[in-house]
C-alpha cells in the first residue's frame, strides 16, 4: 500500500526476492528495520481513514485484517500473510478523510493480533 501521486492510497503487488540462503532456506536480502510494535484488536475493532504515520511492515498473527481505500476497494489479510504499509501523508498536505489514507477493521469472531515492523 502506497500514496500515489494524487495523494491518495493505492494497493501494489511487488515480490520481494529470495536471493541468499540455500536452497531448504531461502532469505531475502537483509531489510532495514528499527523497531517492533505488538497489537490485539478485540472483535468488532473498525478505525476510520487515517494515513500511516511511518511506512512499515504488517504481519497478521491471528485473526483477519481487512484494508480498505478511498476507491472503495478491499484487501483482506489472515494469519501468515503481510503487508507493506507506506501509505503516509503527502508533504504539505493537511490530512482529508475524503481523500487521504486507508481504514482497517477485524472480521470475524477472533481478536486480530498484528505485529508493525518499522
Amino acid at each position: 500500500m502506497y500514496t500515489d501521486t494524487d495523494g491518495r492510497a493505492r494497493f501494489r503487488e511487488a515480490d520481494i526476492p529470495l536471493s541468499e540462503g540455500s536452497p531448504a532456506a531461502r532469505l531475502s536480502p537483509l531489510l532495514p528495520a528499527k523497531g517492533c510494535q505488538l497489537r490485539e484488536s478485540p472483535v468488532g475493532f473498525r478505525s476510520e481513514f487515517h494515513c500511516t504515520g511511518d511506512a512499515q511492515w504488517l504481519f497478521v498473527l491471528r485473526g483477519i485484517m481487512e484494508i480498505g481505500l478511498q476507491d472503495g476497494s478491499w484487501r483482506a489479510f489472515g494469519p501468515g500473510q503481510h503487508f507493506y504499509s507506506a501509505d503516509t501523508l503527502p508533504d504539505g498536505a493537511t490530512f482529508d478523510p475524503a481523500v487521504h489514507g486507508h481504514r482497517s477493521r477485524q472480521v470475524g469472531d477472533e481478536p486480530l493480533v498484528t505485529v508493525f515492523v518499522r
